[in-house]
This record gives C-alpha cells, structure tokens and sequence, in this order.
C-alpha cells in the first residue's frame, strides 16, 4: 500500500505498524458532508422509491411469497460477488430432491449459509439493535461449516488481512485495513455512528456505515457480504423497509469495478458524495425494479387462482410455487397432506393450465417447473 495514494486526512490516516507495513486507519464517522445538486436529487429520488417499495410491502397478500425467493436470490448474488458459483435454481432443486441436497457443491453451501444467516438477522431485530455483537452473530452464522471456516466465524480478526489481486502481499496490497490492535477502537467508533439517531438521513447514514464497515475490514473473511447484508438489516431496524424487500447484490454485480474504485476513492480522496450518489442510484433502481418484480409475481399469483378457480388442491399449491417453484409429487403430498393419487392430480391439472411443466423426461421421480415464476424470480429485468 502506497501512503502516497491517500491524500485526505479528513477520511483516515496511514500508519507504519511496528511490523513495518502500512495500514490505513479511517476517521470517525461522520464526515463533513457537501450537499451539492447532485447528491440532493440522488436522496431524493432513492428516497421515493424506497418509501413506494416500502407501502408495497405492507400490502403484499402474502409477505413470505416473495420473501424468501428475495432472501435467496439475494444470496446467490452476494455470495457470486465474492466468487461463488452458484443458482438459485441448485438451491430449489435441492429442496424437492433430497439426493441433489446430498451432493451440494461447497458453493451451494455457501449460499444456504447466507440464507440462514440472513434470515436469522431479520429475527434477531426484533429482541437485538444493531449492533457489534449482532454482527458477529450472523458472521458465525454465515461461515459457520464451510470454506473459510478458520477464518474464526463470529469473532473479529486477529491477524492483519489485505486487499489486492489474488497473490498480493502486506507489501503490494492495494488496501490495508486497521491493525488488530487498532481494529477495536475503530469497531467502537463505528458502533457509536451506527446507533445515532436523527443525526443524517438514514440513507446517507447507511452509505457511510457500509463503507467504513468494508474500510475497517473486521473479519479474516466474509465481509463483503456481511457489509452488503447489514443495509438491509439497517433499514429494517430504522422502519425504511417493512419487508425485507431491498438488496443492492445485483447492483453492486452489475457495477462492480465502480463499486470498488469509489470504496476506495474514498479513502484516498475523500470522495464521499461519489461513493453517496452511487449508492443513493442503487438504492433507486434496485427498489424500482423490485416495485416491478412484485408486481408481476403479485399478477401471476391472481391469474393461478383464477384459473385453478374449480380446483381448491391444485390452487392450494399455488403459493408453495413462489417459495419454490420446482414441485415433486412428494413435495405435493407433504404441501397438502394429502394421498399421492390427489398429489398427482393436483399436479396434472397444473400442468394442464400451462403453469407446470415436466423438466426430467422421465418415468419416475419427475420434477416439474412453474417456468413463469421462475423466470419473474431470477431475471426480473
């Protein structure tokens, strides 16, 4: 890391450890911020479309409809993000095959990882703030039994990390986060930043708490999504989201060198309105486009029950294809509780109507596809 590359010593400054490496140790959030034309039309706008994202939400007919097929996309995304090689259909057909399930890959592990620790964020809010201990507790959860699980799930770093092309060292890293023993004091001042109130508009407070979060780097591993995971965690605790509907995984995705050169630019420029507009843009157009995305899986669930209007087992199915639209006839009968022959012909009037389809070709063990809401899930473009 170059102590020449960082020229704001409002945003951080760069120590020569006793190791003899430099490190990089942010300031105190927040910062002094510039509201120029630009940034107020950003917060703007990321602020109608979060509110409209929000009012859809508390009117969903059912919230776990979309739900969990949000959690678990998000998850595929933000675990991608990091290298993983994983769809979300691997994780719907190792719920209905339980030999597919057997044979998951360690990506796929990865990913139900992030599901778990996800969902047990979004409980843990209702009886514990954000806070450092609670981001400890889904980090347990998320590395918990898988690769990199010596990187101390639930516990921050003891050691010095990096950041750089695969191969850097300490000495041409381009980014070196806080040494251990400087690791807790800046973990506290974050703290303090996360639980103030009424100080900035929860947007803006939430762009900065996720850069510093990926700056002070706490974790051997599992940061990024951990940092990508606490902005829905915040919303939801400040009353932003009434579901947990927002993931900015896709953005970040599609944007990723910005992503990273603006991080960064950050701390060697201080640019903090060009990391705020970015982030203020993907809040927008990923609450746009999950505004969209509800609204056709919403459209789809009325035409299914329309349609399966003289058939109350096959429209009793209907909403277990939104968890995951990949179905057995075992996966019916359980869904039901009821005979195998009635599973079946459950299944069969679905597939009349044209929301089924066979996927295997064959005799037995057949699994069939609601393509449509599959589709509506995982391209909602």
């Amino acid at each position: 890391m170059n102590p020449a590359d960082f020229r704001a010593p409002q945003t951080g400054k760069v120590i020569r450890t006793p190791k003899g490496y430099f490190a990089f140790i942010p300031a105190p959030l927040p910062p002094e911020i510039v509201f120029d034309a630009r940034m107020v039309m950003a917060l703007s706008q990321a602020d109608a479309a979060l509110s409209e994202l929000s009012g859809s939400g508390r009117h969903l007919p059912n919230p776990h409809l979309l739900i969990t097929p949000y959690i678990r996309q998000e998850a595929v995304l933000s675990s991608r993000i990091e290298g993983t090689k994983a769809e979300l259909s691997d994780l719907w057909l190792g719920d209905v095959e339980t030999k597919k399930k057997h044979e998951e890959t360690a990506d796929i592990k990865e990913v139900r990882n992030y599901v778990t620790a996800l969902e047990y964020g979004i409980q843990r809010l209702a009886d514990l703030p954000l806070s450092l201990r609670l981001v400890r507790e889904i980090h347990a959860h998320l590395m918990g039994g898988v690769r990199g699980e010596q990187a101390m799930p639930g516990e921050f770093r003891s050691s010095q990390n990096w950041i750089g092309p695969a191969g850097s060292t300490l000495a041409d890293a381009a980014y070196v986060p806080p040494p251990p023993d400087e690791l807790m004091v800046a973990l506290g001042k974050w703290e303090k930043f996360l639980q103030e109130r009424d100080l900035l508009p929860d947007l803006l407070q939430c762009a900065l708490l996720h850069e510093q979060f990926e700056a002070i780097h706490p974790f051997l591993d599992g940061n990024g999504r951990v940092g990508r995971l606490l902005i829905t965690l915040f919303l939801m605790e400040r009353g932003r989201l009434s579901q947990p509907l927002l993931y900015l995984s896709s953005y970040i995705e599609a944007h990723r060198q910005d992503y990273y050169g603006l991080l960064q630019r950050v701390r060697t420029h201080g640019d903090w309105n060009a990391w705020i507009v970015f982030f203020l843009t993907g809040v927008k157009e990923t609450a746009q486009q999950a505004l969209r995305q509800t609204s056709i899986l919403v459209d789809l669930r009325e035409s299914y029950y329309k349609q399966l209007l003289g058939f109350p087992k096959a429209a009793n199915l209907i909403d277990q294809l939104f968890v995951n639209p990949y179905i057995t006839v075992g996966r019916a009968e359980r869904e039901l509780k009821t005979s195998n022959p009635t599973a079946r012909k459950a299944i069969e009037i679905m597939e009349k109507y044209g929301i089924l389809r066979e996927t295997t070709g064959r005799d037995w063990g057949k699994i069939y596809l609601a393509s449509a809401i599959a589709d509506a899930i995982q391209n909602p473009a």
